[in-house]
């Protein structure tokens, strides 16, 4: 069980030992340390009863000597892409509060989308000997991360598989998502509908682009190469992809975009060009207008979209979900599950707002 040993405090009095709390509580030390180590067995009114005294007596666990006793921290790392991204800190949330539910502590680390900052981040986080890795993967090889899973290290992939490895991963239906999406713009009249997105090498951007390429193919709709951009979004690059898709030969009138980023960037540019157009030379005229009048439906949903003007469409994950389910494998295999490899698939769904239920213009 875990336990502090007494020490003198600042002001002279012994740190209060779970004998103290058990003391306190009038249970037996036994029941103080399944509370303080989240194991099952306590009725529920004694557990509030020994969780008070903890907080009256001012008690914290030991985990040097939980430590010794069962090899553990009480610690789990999370690798992702980017922390500020909104989908990732939902889910780092999410997970956050499923540790702190079994004793850990989350240790977050941005990859950059850069496999070497992700086995960099990842090692260290295993060198100061987390209980658990949750990683969104940003390289296609992770035979790095056996010798650690051999040593007992929990490990489970979010929003993209492992490579060249069997672990458990949590998924989104993301090519169903995109097909979803697409067709929803179909049904409103579209035929000629752009896809910009991430690119296809990585795993999200190449299902999204499928499930793209799906629903067109079902609508007996042929896809001219001008209207696809997939490349890491960025404003100088959907600014020029926009104004081409806009303006070509074959002009779209709908847009479906492959990640919130995208998303919110397109609106950003479609704004811009809209504004730009007044008062100028017909050719800018035209295109402010097309601007203006563009359906789009966006994968991902973010903060705020309900309230563009107008509200935006989209295909929602559940980031939240993802997080919570993935802490909870990491926690059941720390407990001892075994077994294949788990694949979870959660469904997306689809959020009409407005903007992708815009008619084509003429």
């Amino acid at each position: 069980m875990s336990e502090m040993t007494s020490q003198p405090d600042s002001a002279g009095r012994g740190r209060p030992t779970m004998k103290d709390v058990a003391a306190h509580a009038g249970v037996a030390l036994k029941t103080v340390s399944r509370v303080v180590n989240n194991e099952p067995g306590v009725a529920p009114d004694m557990a509030t009863r020994v969780r008070t005294s903890i907080e009256e007596l001012g008690f914290r666990r030991n985990d040097s000597a939980r430590l010794l006793r069962t090899g553990q921290t009480s610690s789990i790392g999370l690798i992702m892409e980017d922390l500020g991204d909104p989908f990732y800190s939902a889910l780092a949330r999410a997970a956050e509060d499923v540790a702190r539910q079994h004793g850990s502590l989350l240790f977050t680390g941005s990859s950059d989308e850069q496999p070497e900052r992700e086995r960099e981040v990842t090692l260290a986080f295993c060198a100061r000997r987390v209980d658990g890795l949750i990683i969104v993967p940003a390289g296609a090889d992770h035979r790095y991360l056996l010798p650690e899973i051999g040593a007992g290290v929990a490990v489970v992939f979010v929003d993209r598989p492992a490579g060249l490895i069997e672990a458990d991963v949590v998924l989104a239906d993301n090519q169903g998502g995109a097909r979803a999406g697409v067709a929803h713009l179909i049904s409103q009249g579209h035929a000629r509908i752009g896809y910009l997105g991430d690119s296809e090498s990585i795993y999200t951007g190449n299902l999204r682009y499928r499930g793209y390429r799906e629903a067109m193919a079902s609508g007996g709709l042929a896809i001219d190469r001008s209207w696809v951009w997939q490349a890491a979004p960025e404003i100088t690059g959907v600014r020029r992809a926009l104004v081409g898709m806009l303006t070509g030969r074959a002009p779209v009138t709908a847009l479906f975009c492959g990640n919130n980023r995208a998303t919110v960037l397109t609106l950003r540019t479609l704004r811009e060009l809209a504004a730009a157009a007044r008062g100028r030379t017909s050719a800018d005229a035209a295109l402010g207008e097309a601007a203006a009048s563009l359906a789009l439906v966006g994968f991902d949903d973010f903060e705020l979209a309900d309230l563009m003007t107008p509200p935006v469409t989209v295909v929602a994950q559940n980031p939240a979900e993802m997080g919570r389910l993935a802490a909870q494998l990491i926690f059941r295999r720390l407990a001892g599950e075994t077994g294949p490899a788990a694949q979870i698939r959660l469904r997306t769904r689809l959020i009409p707002r407005g903007s992708g239920e815009r008619p084509p213009r003429p």
